[in-house]
C-alpha cells in the first residue's frame, strides 16, 4: 500500500468517524436528555449499554470504510461499498436507540413505603387501557411523579401481591395510580429524616451534605425514601413539607 493510499483511506474513515460520532451525540442528547434524564441512567442499566453499543458502531463503520475505501475502486463500486456499510451502521444504531426508547423509565412512582422506578416495558401491556384519566401511562418526555392509591379490599390487595410474587411490581399496574400531589400525605408518613439516613451511612454522610449544599435544604427540611429500579437501588431526597423529590442518591437505603 503507498502512502498516498494510506492517507486517502485514513482521510475516508477520519471523515466517516467525525460524521459517526456527530450522530452518536445527537442520539446522546436525546436519550440522556430526554428520556433517560439523570440519575434514571444508571438506576436503569442503560449508560453502560448504550455507551458500549454506540461505541462498536462508531468503530465498525469508519473501519470498515478504511478496508474498502480505494482510489483505484470504480466510483460506482466504491460508492456502493459505502452506502451499504453507512446502511448498516445507520440501522443499528436506529435499532439500538429504538431498544433503549421501549425500555425508557416512564414514573417515580410512590409504592406505600418506597419509591419505584416504572420502566415501559415492565407496564403489561393488556393493563394500559386501566388507566386513571389524566395520567400518560407512557410519556414520552421523561419520567414522571405518580403514587399508588390504597387497596379497595383486601382481595385487591391479595390479587395484586401475588402478581408482584410473579414479577408485576404493584407500580406496574395502572389501575393502582394516582396523581402524586393525591400520594403526598402519606408519602411524608412514610417518609424518614434525612438524620436517619446519615446515622445508619455515616461513609455516606458528605454525599447526603452535599446534595442538600446543592439543593439549598436544610437537614432539618429534608427527608428520605429508598429507591428500587431495574438494575440498581438508591435514596431519593424529598422536602419534608411538600414531599417533592430532589435529589437521588446511589445509596441502598433498604
Amino acid at each position: 500500500m503507498s502512502t498516498l493510499q494510506l492517507r486517502s483511506k485514513l482521510k475516508a474513515s477520519g471523515l466517516h468517524l467525525a460524521c459517526s460520532a456527530l450522530l452518536a451525540c445527537v442520539a446522546a442528547i436525546l436519550v440522556f436528555g430526554v428520556w433517560y434524564r439523570a440519575p434514571y441512567g444508571q438506576l436503569s442499566g442503560a449508560t453502560d449499554l448504550f455507551l458500549l453499543m454506540v461505541g462498536v458502531d462508531i468503530a465498525l463503520g469508519p473501519l470498515a470504510t478504511f478496508v474498502v475505501f480505494s482510489t483505484t475502486k470504480a466510483r460506482k463500486k466504491l460508492v456502493f461499498d459505502l452506502v451499504i456499510i453507512a446502511s448498516v451502521q445507520l440501522a443499528a444504531l436506529g435499532y439500538g436507540v429504538w431498544t433503549v426508547y421501549v425500555a425508557r423509565p416512564v414514573h417515580m412512582v410512590f409504592e406505600y413505603d418506597r419509591m419505584r422506578v416504572v420502566h415501559a416495558v415492565e407496564i403489561p401491556e393488556e393493563f394500559l387501557n386501566k388507566t386513571p384519566q389524566g395520567i400518560d401511562a407512557l410519556p414520552f418526555w421523561g419520567p414522571t411523579l405518580l403514587g399508588l392509591r390504597p387497596f379497595k379490599n383486601n382481595d385487591e390487595q391479595t390479587s395484586a401481591n401475588w402478581a408482584a410474587i410473579n414479577g408485576i411490581s404493584l407500580s406496574s399496574r395502572p389501575e393502582l395510580w394516582m396523581a402524586y400531589d393525591q400520594a403526598v400525605p402519606a408519602v411524608l408518613k412514610a417518609a424518614k429524616p434525612v438524620t436517619q439516613l446519615i446515622a445508619k451511612h455515616p461513609l455516606f454522610a458528605a454525599q447526603v451534605q452535599r446534595a442538600l449544599s446543592d439543593a439549598k435544604h436544610g437537614v432539618n427540611d429534608t427527608v428520605y425514601l429508598p429507591l428500587a429500579s431495574r438494575a440498581n437501588f438508591g435514596t431519593v431526597l424529598m422536602d419534608a413539607s411538600t414531599a417533592q423529590p430532589f435529589a437521588v442518591l446511589p445509596l441502598d437505603s433498604f
